[in-house]
C-alpha cells in the first residue's frame, strides 16, 4: 500500500512491527502481539524473512488450524449465508462478504457449545481463520456468476442448462479461480503488502474475539462497541420498517432521501450524486488510506459530475439512473484499471518472477529450494498448474459440447481470465472492491471481436473471467487475514478449496429452485439487475465492437492511456507519488455510485486526521474500531435480509 497507516507496537517491538511471540505460548503470543498491518521494509527476501520470524514462528507452525471441525463449521455457515447472497443478488444485483459474519457466528456458536460442555476445547484463532476461509469460499466464491452470466443466458435463450452441466461448470470455475490466486499471493501480500481492507477487518475481529490481557481487551472492547453502534445504526437506517410500517418516517434512510431531494434534486440523484447512510464504507476508507480514497473521490467527480452530465446534455445518454449511466462510464474506468494493473505487474517482474520460480523448477524436474522456509509453507506451484489444467479441460469440454464453443476460444478465455484476475486482485487489494462485472465486460468485448454475433459464447466466456476474478480476490482477502495472524498459507488454501464443494452444491440447487425458468427473471420478485446488464452488453456486441459507438470506444482508449500514465508516474517521480492519483481508485470510481467515492474519502480523511492529531490512540484503536463497524453493519445487514426475505426464501426452497 502506498500510504501505510500506523500500527501499534507491543512489548519490545519497534513501531509498525508485531511483538515477537513467546515460544511457550503460541496462542497467547498471537493474542498479545499487534497485527503487522503497517508491513515490513527491505528487499523481498528481507520482508518475507521478517514475517516468518516475527509473525509465523510460534503461531502458524505450532497452533492447531486446519481441522475437520473448522472446515465443517465453515461449510455449514458458508452454505447458509450463500442462500442469502444468492437471494439478494437476484433482488438487487449485489452480494456481501461472509467472512466476518462467519467469524462472529462461529465464535458464538462454538463458545456456547464449549460452555455447555458439548465440545471439549474452544477453537483457536487460526482454526477460526481456516473456518472463515471455508465459509467465504462456500458463501461467495461459487454463486456470483449464477445471478449474472447464467441468468443473462436464460434471458437471451429462454432456456436453462441441465442441472449436471450447471454443477460441473460452477465447480470447474471455482477450481480455476481459487488456484489462479496461488502465484499472486507472494507478490501482492508478501512483497507489496497490499491492504485488502476486509482481510484486515476479519483479522482484527478474530484477534479481538480471542484477546486476553489489558491491551487485547481494550482492542476487543473498542471493536465490540463500534460493532454495537453499527448494529443499531443499520437497524435504525433500514430495519424499523420491518417492525412496523408506521415507523418508516423515523428511519435514517427516510431522512436521507428527504435531505437528498432538497439539497441535490432528482437530476443529480439520478446520477447517484447524493448522500447515503452506509458508514461501513467510511470505516473501509479509514483502513484503505487517504491516497486511494482521494483518488476514488477524484474518479467519482470526473465520472458522475462531469462526464455523465455532459453526455446527458448532448442527448447521448437518454435517461438517468445508475443502470443507464453505468453503461457509458464503465468502459473508461475498466480500461484504466486494466492497463495500470498490467503495467504495474510488468514493472514488478523481478519480484513477480519469484512466484513462478518453483514452477520452472517443477517442469525442469528439480526440487524446490530447501533453504527457502517461505516456499516450504506456501501453496506449491504444482497445485496451481493442476487446478488450471483441470479447470481448463473441464470448461473446454463443457463449452464445446453444450455451447459448441471451439476449444481454442475456451483457452483464450482462461488466459484472459488470468490477466484480468491480476487486475481484479490488485484493485481489491487497494480499494476493497472487486470489479467482477467490469472484468467480465472486457472479456465480452474481446469475444465480440473473436466471435461476433454469438451471444452464448460471449456470456459464458465472460462468465469464466468474472468467476476467476471473484474467487481469486476472495482467496487473497482471506490469505491477508492469515498473513496478519501468522497462519500457514498452504493449510488456509486447503480450507478455502474445501468450501467450493459445498458452495457449488448449495448455490446451484438453490438457484434452480428459485429460478426454474426465465420467466421469473426481470419480474418484480427477481428483477435480476446484474443479469440485465450482462444481457444488454451481449446483445449490443452481437453486431460487433463497432456497435459500441465512438463515445465508448474513445472512452476505452483514453481510459487505457490514463491508466498507463498514472502507473508510470510514481516510478518516474518517486518522491511525489503521494500526489499522483491511484489508477485503481480512479478507475473503480467510474464503475460504481458517486456516493461510495465520497464515503471512502471521508473515511480516509478521518483516519489521516486521527493519526496526525492523536497518534497513540490511532495506532491502538483505528483498525479495531473500523473493523468492528464493518463487522457490525455487515452482520445486521445479513440479519435484515433474512428477516425480510427468509420466510419467502424458505417457502420457495421447499417448493411452496
Amino acid at each position: 500500500m502506498s500510504t501505510p497507516n500506523p500500527n501499534s507496537s507491543a512489548g519490545n517491538a519497534r513501531p509498525g512491527e508485531p511483538a515477537k511471540p513467546s515460544p511457550s505460548s503460541a496462542d497467547g503470543a498471537q493474542e498479545r502481539g499487534a497485527l503487522p498491518i503497517a508491513g515490513f521494509q527491505g528487499t523481498p527476501e528481507e520482508i518475507e524473512r521478517q514475517w516468518y520470524e516475527r509473525v509465523y514462528r510460534g503461531r502458524g507452525d505450532r497452533m492447531r488450524q486446519l481441522t475437520w471441525r473448522a472446515v465443517l463449521m465453515g461449510s455449514v455457515l458458508g452454505g447458509v449465508l450463500s442462500l442469502t447472497n444468492l437471494y439478494i443478488g437476484l433482488k438487487a444485483g449485489w452480494g456481501f462478504g461472509v467472512a466476518i459474519t462467519a467469524c462472529i457466528l462461529s465464535y458464538a456458536i462454538w463458545t456456547t457449545l464449549h460452555r455447555a460442555r458439548i465440545v471439549r476445547t474452544p477453537m483457536t484463532i487460526l482454526e477460526n481463520n481456516c473456518m472463515q476461509s471455508t465459509a467465504s469460499s462456500a458463501g461467495s466464491s461459487t454463486g456470483g456468476t449464477l445471478i449474472s452470466a447464467f441468468a443473462a443466458y436464460m434471458l437471451i435463450t429462454n432456456s436453462t442448462l441441465p442441472l449436471p452441466v450447471m454443477l460441473a461448470w460452477v465447480f470447474f470455475l471455482a477450481v480455476l479461480g481459487v488456484t489462479m490466486a496461488i502465484p499472486m499471493k507472494r507478490q501482492m501480500i508478501n512483497i507489496e503488502q497490499l491492504r485488502f481492507p476486509s482481510g484486515i477487518a476479519a483479522a482484527e475481529t478474530l484477534r479481538a474475539l480471542h484477546s486476553v490481557g489489558d491491551k487485547g481487551m481494550r482492542s476487543a472492547k473498542a471493536l465490540g462497541w463500534a460493532g454495537l453502534f453499527a448494529l443499531v445504526g443499520k437497524f435504525w437506517a433500514d430495519g424499523l420498517v420491518l417492525v412496523s410500517a408506521k415507523l418508516a418516517p423515523f428511519m435514517i434512510g427516510t431522512w436521507m432521501t428527504t435531505l437528498n431531494q432538497r439539497v441535490f434534486g432528482p437530476a443529480w440523484m439520478g446520477r447517484t450524486v447524493m448522500l447515503s447512510w452506509e458508514p461501513m464504507f467510511i470505516a473501509a476508507g479509514a483502513i484503505t488510506g487517504l491516497h486511494v480514497c482521494w483518488s476514488m473521490l477524484l474518479g467519482s467527480i470526473t465520472s458522475w459530475m462531469i462526464f455523465a452530465p455532459v453526455l446527458q446534455h448532448r442527448g447521448i445518454i437518454e435517461g438517468s439512473g445508475y443502470g443507464t449511466i453505468i453503461q457509458w462510464t464503465l468502459w473508461g474506468g475498466v480500461a484504466c484499471m486494466v492497463t495500470s494493473s498490467l503495467l504495474s505487474f510488468a514493472m514488478q517482474w523481478r519480484t513477480a518472477r519469484r512466484a513462478f520460480t518453483d514452477l520452472g523448477a517443477m517442469f525442469a524436474g528439480r526440487r524446490r529450494d530447501t533453504h527457502d522456509p517461505i516456499a516450504a509453507i506456501e501453496t506449491p506451484a504444482a497445485w496451481f498448474v493442476g487446478g488450471q489444467i483441470v479447470g481448463l479441460v473441464g470448461l473446454a469440454w463443457l463449452g464445446h459440447v453444450i455451447l459448441e464453443m471451439p476449444y481454442w476460444q475456451t483457452a483464450v478465455a482462461v488466459l484472459l481470465s488470468f490477466a484480468l484476475a491480476l487486475v481484479a486482485c490488485r484493485v481489491t487489494g487497494e480499494t476493497d472492491t472487486t470489479p467482477v462485472g467490469a472484468m467480465g465486460k472486457i472479456t465480452q468485448l474481446t469475444f465480440g471481436v473473436l466471435s461476433p454475433g454469438n451471444t452464448n459464447v460471449n456470456l459464458m466466456s465472460a462468465n469464466v473471467t468474472a468467476a476467476a476474478s471473484s474467487s481469486s480476490a476472495d482467496l487473497l482477502t482471506d490469505l491477508k487475514s492469515g498473513y496478519l495472524l501468522g497462519a500457514h498459507p498452504r493449510k488456509q488454501f486447503i480450507a478455502q478449496f474445501a468450501g467450493i464443494f459445498v458452495g457449488t452444491l448449495v448455490t446451484v440447487l438453490a438457484f434452480r429452485l428459485l429460478v426454474p425458468d426465465a420467466s421469473v427473471l426481470g419480474s418484480d420478485q427477481f428483477p435480476a439487475p446484474a443479469a440485465q446488464t450482462w444481457r444488454a452488453v451481449a446483445l449490443a456486441l452481437s453486431q460487433g465492437v463497432r456497435s459500441l459507438g465512438p463515445v465508448k470506444i474513445w472512452s476505452i482508449a483514453i481510459g487505457g492511456l490514463v491508466g498507463i500514465v498514472l502507473a508510470a508516474l510514481p516510478k518516474i517521480f518517486p518522491k511525489h507519488q503521494h500526489l499522483i492519483p491511484s489508477p485503481a481508485g480512479v478507475g473503480l470510481a467510474w464503475t460504481f455510485h458517486w456516493y461510495y467515492g465520497l464515503l471512502f474519502f471521508l473515511g480516509g480523511v478521518l483516519g489521516w486526521w486521527a493519526a496526525k492529531k492523536y497518534p497513540q490512540w490511532s495506532a491502538e484503536f483505528t483498525f479495531p474500531v473500523a473493523s468492528g463497524w464493518i463487522a457490525g453493519e455487515s452482520l445486521m445487514g445479513v440479519t435484515l435480509v433474512i428477516w425480510e426475505n427468509g420466510p419467502e426464501l424458505v417457502r420457495r426452497l421447499l417448493g411452496h
